[in-house]
């Protein structure tokens, strides 16, 4: 007998190691009891040879396209995480499509880097993607760097910075066309023994809070994190119960990190107990 579960969807680049991009998102999305689809944009591998730097091929944009068609004529999509884009071009097709439909959430990563790229090159990425895909966002989960930037601010050095940075993030899209939801990530960057994370919904901070695992940041921490949220928002949980199980189950894949050959361990989904 058929039976079917919630479903998540993802727009991510791929990342040869597994420790990132939509290798992680799918496998959050089966750790959390949902039925993964995924989009692949890009394909991105480190170089172990020249300092472990990213190498970075962009999919086409009518593949990604045929895709996203697939996929959502094949299934009932309405939630969804867009993670990494890393060209215009990509950034426009995704843009397209996601208009193509109405969605319940989506769930934005704004890597507003994208390592491989030239500068310029990733200037007109990061310009694309605050234009056309954060204005279609109902949740967007900007890391310290990402919330700095996209917050206007020169720097993130405390909570009320870090509060201050998801109000305006908030704020820049004033008009009604999101996101509703900022969730800020200071992680270990925030001086103190906490890895401390804010969610703002318009009214209310929300802060989430959990012991430092280190002093360096983990592989795959921030696409765990926004697939989490995805997962639960797919089985019908309201924002605030998301926010708390993915930095739940981030914490919980920090602590059983998994070590390779790389200078950087990554997040083990797995390890996490609801």
């Amino acid at each position: 007998m058929s039976s079917t579960p919630s479903l998540a969807y993802v727009i991510a680049g791929s990342e040869a190691t597994g420790g990132a991009g939509i290798q992680a998102d799918l496998k959050t999305f089966q750790e959390l009891g949902t039925y993964g689809v995924g989009t692949l944009t890009c394909i991105v591998s480190f170089d172990p040879k020249h300092d472990w730097g990213h190498r970075f091929v962009p999919v086409d944009p009518q593949v990604i396209a045929d895709q996203f068609e697939a996929a959502t004529s094949t299934h009932a999509l309405d939630v969804v995480k867009i993670g990494m884009l890393g060209t215009p071009a990509t950034i426009d097709v995704v843009a397209r499509s996601l208009e193509s439909q109405p969605w319940r959430h989506v769930v934005l990563d704004p890597v507003l880097i994208c390592k491989g790229q030239e500068p310029g090159a990733a200037l007109d990425t990061d310009t694309a993607l605050r234009e056309r895909v954060l204005p279609l966002a109902t949740v967007v989960t900007p890391n310290l760097f990402e919330a700095k930037t996209l917050a206007g601010m020169d720097d993130i050095t405390s909570l009320e910075e870090l509060v201050e940075a998801a109000r305006r993030i908030h704020a820049r899209l004033g008009d009604g066309r999101g996101p509703r939801y900022v969730v800020a990530k200071g992680g270990v960057e925030l001086s103190g023994p906490d890895a401390v994370d804010v969610l703002f919904d318009g009214e209310d901070v929300t802060v989430y809070a959990a012991p430092k695992v280190g002093e360096e940041r983990v592989s795959g921490a921030g696409c765990t994190f926004a697939a989490a949220i995805t997962a639960e928002l797919a089985k019908g949980a309201d924002v605030h119960d998301a926010v708390r199980v993915a930095k739940d189950m981030v914490t919980q894949g920090i602590e059983a990190r998994v070590a390779a050959r790389t200078p950087f361990d990554t997040v083990w989904q797995g390890a996490y107990v609801a």
